[in-house]
């Protein structure tokens, strides 16, 4: 099963995408946009910077648990995963993403109310 994008309007007006691997789980999340078009063009530089190892970046969380940003060639963090328990396992998102962002499919949902 093949990776998805899923694009929505959230409570507060704003937009934002995860990325779902094929087995459903959210394997990347945005942050929140002002307008559709920039979420779009986040999308596009998910697809474009996940093939690229440089532009992830392992941060630890308060809980002592690892998670990952990926990057824009800007710097500017452009999606963040889950939190693992280990950077083993954080490695196997890390591939996750790199499999299911430049072919996955971009799906619209409902907005949230």
């Amino acid at each position: 099963m093949a990776g998805k994008f899923e694009l929505k309007t959230i409570a507060n007006g704003k937009i934002m995408f995860n990325l779902k691997a094929g087995n459903g789980e959210i394997i990347l999340s945005s942050q929140q946009y002002k307008s559709k078009r920039n979420a779009l063009k986040g999308i596009e530089s998910v697809r474009k910077n996940a093939a690229i190892d440089a532009q992830f970046e392992t941060k630890t969380a308060a809980n002592g648990e690892v998670y990952f940003v990926l990057k824009a060639k800007n710097s500017q963090v452009i999606g963040k995963s889950e939190t693992y328990p280990t950077e083993a396992v954080l490695k196997k998102g890390v591939a996750s993403v790199k499999n299911n962002a430049p072919e996955a499919k971009l799906v619209e949902l409902e907005a949230d109310k």
